[in-house]
Order: C-alpha cells, then sequence, then structure tokens
C-alpha cells in the first residue's frame, strides 16, 4: 500500500519516532535515541557534531531499554529473550562495532537498574530473579563482580555518584513495594546514609532517587518525598544528614532533575493530565517557567549550555523533540504523523471523590455514540493529553473514546494512588461505572455499543469489569491482562509478586479470598459480551497460562471470544504487528457491535 492509499490510523504507527535523546555527561554531542524507522523499535547512537545517525541495535522483537556511558564511549543495551525481560547487558563501541557482555560473571536475570561510572570502567548492576530476590553488584573491567547488596525484597539501583564515591539504592525490605525507601552505600557496600518515610507501617509513604549533584565530592542527592500527599523534590545530603525541602508552590506532582552544573534544578510539574516545565535557582530560590506549548511533557533534559530539550505532544498534534531554542531537535525523515483530535475534560461525581477523565471523538459528531472506554494500566499510571495512536484510530472510525485516571492513578495526590489497596481492580471499576453513567446520562454513549477495552493492569480491569459488571457492556477487548490473579501470582517475575502482596496484603495462600475477589477467573462465568484477548507468549508480567486457564473456561460455556497469541512479551515492538492487533481489536468490535462504526480495512 502507498503512503497516499494509507488511512491516517495506520500512518500514524508507521511514522517515524523517535525518544528524547540521552547524552553522555562528559562527551555531550554524544546521544542516544530510541527509533522505529525501520519498522522495530531499535536504538540509534547520534553525533550531533558530524550530525551522523546510527542504528546500533537489531533485533527481531526490538531493543529500547539502553544507556550511554558517561564517556560517551559506549552503549549498555538489555539483551533479553523474545521479550521475556530476562537476560544480560551487553555494549558496543558508540562508532560501532562488535557487541560483548558487559557484565562477564553475572547470569541472566530481570534488570533492577543500571549505573555507570564516569571513569569508563565502573558499572552498578541490578539484578533480580526468582530464587534470589535482588541483588545489586558493583562491576569493575577486568575484576570478579561485588556484591554489595542482597535481600529477598524488591530493590533497585537509584544512581552512581559524580566521583564514584556513593551508590544510591531504592529498596523495599519493609515489604511495601508501592513505597520505597533509600540506603546510600559506598563501593564496598558499607552504609552511608539511610531515609525511610514508612513510618513503622502506620503511614506508608514513597521515596524516589532523582540524582545525585553532578560535582565531584558533591554529597548532595535529589530525592522525590510523599510527606504532603504529593510528590515533590527535596535535597539530602548524605554525609551531614541534612535535608533541604523545597516547597514549590506548585498544585500538582513535581520531579526535578539538576541543571549540569549543580547550581540549578529543571522542574517537571504534572497536574490535571497536563505538565510543564520551570528552572530552579537554588541560590535565590527563584522559580522560573520555561514555556511549553499546553499538552504533556514526557521527557526533559538540561544541557551543559543551559538549554532544555523535551519530548512534547497533546492528544491533538504528534510528539516532538523541541528544545528551549525554538528548534526541533530531532525530525525523523519520512512520512509525517497525522494530527488527532483535542481531548476535552470531565470532572464525575465518584465514590471515593472526583474522577477525571479524558474523551475525544470525531470532528463535529453528535451522540449517542459508540464508545471505547480505553483503561490505562500501571495502576499506578495516568492518562494525560499526549498523543496516542490507538485511540485516534478509533476516533477515526467513528467511535468516542473515554480514559479514566480511576483510584490508583498517579497525579492526584497520594491518597488517591493507594486507595486501591486491598480491594484490588474492585475500586478501580468503581470509579468506570461512575464515568460509564455520565457518559451515557450526558447523551455522549450510546449505552448498548460500549466497549471495555485496556492493556495490561488495563487489561485485567476489562476483564474484571466484564464479570463484575455484566450487564455494562456490549464488548471487551483485553490486551495482556490479568486473568486468573492466583495463577498470574506464580508464574509472574519477582518484582511483581511483592507488588501483588502489597496491594493484597499478602501471598495466595495467606490471603486467598482477597486473590478471589481481585480475580476475573472468579467472574468469568457471569461474562455476558463477547470477549477479545491478545497474549504474549513470553510475557513475564501477565503470563500466558493464566490466561489460557481463563479463555478454557469460556470455552467450556461456548461463550463468545476470540484469543490472538504473538511471539513477543509485554506488547511489541514491531510496528507491523501493533498495526495487526489494532486492525484484529477493531474487526472484532465491529462484528459485534451494531454496524455503525467502520473497522479498518486492508
Amino acid at each position: 500500500m502507498s503512503e497516499s492509499d494509507m488511512p491516517d490510523w495506520e500512518k500514524r504507527f508507521r511514522a517515524p519516532r523517535v525518544s528524547l535523546p540521552d547524552w553522555a555527561e562528559d562527551a555531550p554531542d554524544r546521544s542516544l535515541f530510541v527509533s522505529n524507522a525501520t519498522g522495530t523499535y531499535e536504538l540509534y547512537a547520534w553525533d550531533r557534531a558530524s550530525g551522523e545517525q546510527r542504528q546500533a541495535t537489531n533485533r527481531p522483537n526490538g531493543t529500547t531499554d539502553g544507556l550511554l556511558s558517561p564517556d560517551g564511549a559506549w552503549i549498555w543495551w538489555f539483551d533479553d529473550k523474545d521479550g521475556d525481560e530476562f537476560g544480560v547487558w551487553r555494549r558496543q563501541p558508540f562508532g560501532g562495532g562488535a557487541d560483548e557482555e558487559a557484565t562477564p560473571g553475572l547470569e541472566p536475570s530481570y534488570p533492577s537498574g543500571l549505573a555507570l561510572g564516569r571513569d569508563g570502567r565502573t558499572a552498578v548492576v541490578g539484578r533480580s530473579t526468582d530464587d534470589e530476590g535482588t541483588t545489586i553488584y558493583l562491576v569493575r573491567a577486568g575484576e570478579e563482580p561485588l556484591e554489595i547488596y542482597r535481600h529477598a525484597e524488591s530493590a533497585g539501583v537509584g544512581d552512581f555518584s559524580h566521583d564514584g564515591s556513593l551508590i544510591a539504592i531504592e529498596h523495599t525490605e519493609h515489604g511495601d513495594a508501592m513505597h520505597s525507601a533509600l540506603r546510600v552505600v559506598r563501593p564496598d557496600g558499607s552504609t552511608v546514609a539511610a531515609l525511610d518515610d514508612t513510618r513503622g507501617g502506620t503511614e506508608e509513604l514513597g521515596l524516589e532517587v532523582l540524582g545525585f549533584a553532578p560535582v565531584d565530592g558533591d554529597p548532595r542527592l535529589l530525592i522525590g518525598h510523599q510527606r504532603r500527599g504529593r510528590w515533590e523534590p527535596l535535597i539530602w545530603d548524605v554525609v551531614s544528614g541534612t535535608q533541604t525541602d523545597l516547597t514549590l508552590d506548585l498544585p500538582g506532582d513535581v520531579s526535578a532533575e539538576w541543571y549540569p552544573d549543580g547550581a540549578a534544578l529543571l522542574i517537571a510539574h504534572s497536574h490535571k493530565a497536563r505538565s510543564d516545565l520551570f528552572r530552579y535557582d537554588l541560590a535565590t530560590r527563584e522559580l522560573t517557567r520555561i514555556p511549553t506549548p499546553p499538552g504533556s511533557v514526557s521527557g526533559a533534559t538540561a544541557r551543559p549550555d543551559g538549554t532544555v530539550e523535551y519530548l512534547w505532544s497533546s492528544a491533538a498534534e504528534p510528539p516532538v523533540v523541541r528544545s528551549t531554542t525554538g528548534e526541533v531537535v530531532l525530525d525523523p525523515p519520512g512520512m509525517k504523523c497525522p494530527p488527532s483530535v483535542p481531548v476535552s475534560d470531565a470532572w464525575v461525581e465518584g465514590p471515593g471523590g472526583v474522577i477525571h477523565a479524558l474523551i475525544q471523538k470525531p470532528a463535529g459528531a453528535v451522540g449517542p455514540l459508540p464508545t471505547v472506554f480505553d483503561l490505562h494500566g500501571g495502576p499506578t499510571w495516568h492518562d494525560s493529553d499526549s498523543f496516542a495512536a490507538g485511540p485516534a484510530a478509533w476516533v477515526d472510525h467513528g467511535y468516542a473514546v473515554v480514559r479514566i485516571n480511576y483510584r490508583g492513578s498517579t497525579g492526584y495526590g497520594r491518597a488517591w494512588t493507594d486507595a486501591l489497596k486491598h480491594r484490588v481492580g474492585l475500586i478501580e471499576l468503581e470509579d468506570v461505572a461512575a464515568v460509564r453513567d455520565w457518559a451515557v446520562e450526558s447523551g455522549l454513549a450510546d449505552p448498548e455499543r460500549l466497549v471495555l477495552t485496556g492493556g495490561s493492569w488495563g487489561g485485567y480491569l476489562t476483564l474484571l469489569g466484564l464479570g463484575t459488571q455484566p450487564a455494562s457492556w456490549a464488548v471487551g477487548i483485553a490486551v495482556v491482562p490479568v486473568a486468573d490473579y492466583v495463577t498470574a501470582y506464580h508464574d509472574e517475575m519477582e518484582s511483581l509478586k511483592a507488588m501483588d502482596r502489597t496491594l493484597l496484603g499478602g501471598t495466595p495462600e495467606e490471603v486467598p479470598d482477597r486473590f478471589a475477589a481481585s480475580s476475573p477467573l472468579t467472574y468469568v462465568d457471569d461474562v455476558k459480551a463477547p470477549v477479545y484477548i491478545s497474549a504474549g507468549l513470553n510475557d513475564p508480567r501477565c503470563p500466558i497460562r493464566q490466561i489460557d486457564n481463563y479463555v478454557s473456561r469460556l470455552a467450556a460455556r461456548s461463550a463468545p471470544h476470540e484469543v490472538y497469541r504473538y511471539d513477543a512479551g509485554h506488547g511489541s515492538l514491531v510496528v507491523d504487528e501493533r498495526i495487526k492487533q489494532l486492525r484484529l481489536e477493531m474487526e472484532f468490535a465491529e462484528r459485534h457491535l451494531t454496524p455503525t462504526a467502520t473497522a479498518p480495512t486492508d
């Protein structure tokens, strides 16, 4: 099919995309980014001085997990098998050459963070396995890896200080995988300082590592905290113990990173599904807005010359890497991504407070419309006013799309995020039901043509919603879902087991009633709507066996359903595969709804 004959929805998937470039601290003209230019998402090296761009990785199922060494000499990338997320780190010279194993002596594992030293020969490598829990190693070229941390609960590498004398670790030794504590150690593993805001289990507050000051001998660590009910930054001197609370007068979640000179912070502020940027001068405590268009900034970095580069988009406008100079930083050649329609906001009274939903519908369309309720994954994530090819494709075909930041979502305060504990899945679906009722009563949505869909946690909520709200939905489309919570727990990667123990209060053997109440399998015989499920054969997050268990129960009573299994992990990095999957989903919806929307054609 030629570009001129290609529908807009397909162009949005095929148009070349790039991520925000990562740049080498001591060689800032050397950058690393991700692009789908070849039809598969891979890592690319970019020499800004010469303008040369080179594809660094080339694997059938794609590669997105990579890091550039501070000296710009090496590209590190994670090598797993067909998306199973279990593998080893490899590296290759920035200018090209053979890949080599980057951490000889360490067996394959799930990754738990990576930080590279400025000396070009040292790395801090986090790894996790089902048998060992989390281990963290100091790896030096030519030496045996040195274990500096081990614990049965989940943990990860936070950062490596500028001079290589300090290592920050995020850990959940207290057993709450949703709220990390911090430990700072020396390269021999001995502890320098620790910080724990979990408050003895009475009030769980999380901490996160944002980065050491980019100055030799500077022990300041920028961290995020939740002490006032939302994410905010503070500076912790890990040697003296002094904590400098920034107390920024901004209403939403706030994150930060250092400017390269260590004299200021780049502030990222997220509020009501939009985001913006600021510069915070540490000496004057002055907060200065950095102009960005309305929409969402999904990543930003301050360059050595003081400029800021950021990846921006809105629901209507495709993503672009911009600079505060006014220039577009990266503009890949090839077809251009067609725009979509803007979102509008709906604020709906729900059982736990006001729920924020984002609404898209075809330009000029008058309801009631066939409507797709597209539930985000996570659950600790949120939908925003940012570009998404999937919802845009549904809109192209005559559907309204509703995206809901249900309880459990980030961006609306700690209490909203933490509300789902112990009534997992059910409490989120109370919010979905409230927004569904609003959409029907407002005249937006046709109650006979409602599609419930989502991926990962959104796929889980889809199956759970079809069983617990069987009269509410005409079609269900679940992408890489949890379907049988007990089997999923036993088969999934260890870090997700820890998250499930936190959410549900224990293992399936310890709290069987909670697992049963939150498992779609419990309600499978109540499902009335036709069900479509897509699943990765190598998925370590939502493994295939538990999906097969659910499908077997549907088949046993001849319930209408289709299953699509593909040879990858928790989603595909291959553009053709993504297009195929969306086409199959839309065709399924068309077959089972009153024919008012046109499905994509070949």
